[in-house]
């Protein structure tokens, strides 16, 4: 080996480590469907064990990311249902300003405003004291049809290859990126430790 050429066994090492990394990156997504060379089954890691992949992601999300009794608990939280009241309020003035008229005008003939304002105070004091309770139930009952492990499980199970390398890319895009450079690196590195261990 020549003294010039010696001097680029750390780029050709760099480029190297960089190149088996990024194989090695394709390779968890490809090839999409099985192929077979030599007598042996080649698949992406990804593609092969999507099944598995939805069914512990779908565990994953359940138990740890998005628990039902927090989602009940926002519901019928009181600062979110302060919220709701003026759309109920602004209900309630329209059904008791024009709706009566016309639902029961004999009765809207002999009801004055002040007893329309006792009307619309009752109604609201009912529905402070019925909304946390309907909520709570409301929250319950969606408790009880909505399965968040078999939604997500069902919904990476449909997913087409391509959009599961769609998404995993978008989110480790970053971190693939590091892996690449960290092979090219430690490619570098070894590359120059040749060059030592010949010249001693």
């Amino acid at each position: 080996m020549s003294s010039y050429t010696i001097y680029l066994l750390p780029f050709i090492s760099a480029f190297i480590g960089w190149f088996t990394n990024w194989i090695a990156i394709k390779m968890l997504f490809h090839p999409k469907e099985p192929k077979r060379f030599f007598g042996i089954t080649i698949q992406g890691i990804f593609p092969k064990g999507q099944k598995q992949f939805a069914q512990k992601l779908g565990v994953l999300v359940a138990s740890e990311l998005l628990h039902f009794d927090e989602i009940a608990k926002t519901i019928a939280d009181p600062a979110q249902l302060e919220n709701v009241k003026p759309f109920i309020e602004g209900h309630i003035d329209h059904f008791l300003e024009h709706k009566l008229k016309e639902k029961m005008p004999i009765i809207s003939m002999f009801v004055g405003t002040g007893t329309l304002d006792k009307i619309k105070e009752g109604l609201l004091e009912e529905i402070d004291t019925m909304l946390p309770e309907l909520m709570n139930q409301y929250a319950n009952n969606l408790k009880s049809k909505i399965d968040i492990e078999r939604m997500v499980t069902e919904k990476v199970e449909n997913f087409s290859s391509d959009k599961l390398e769609e998404i995993l890319v978008a989110i480790m895009s970053k971190e693939f990126r590091f892996v690449e450079i960290i092979g090219a690196v430690l490619g570098f590195l070894i590359g120059l430790i040749q060059i030592l261990l010949t010249m001693l």
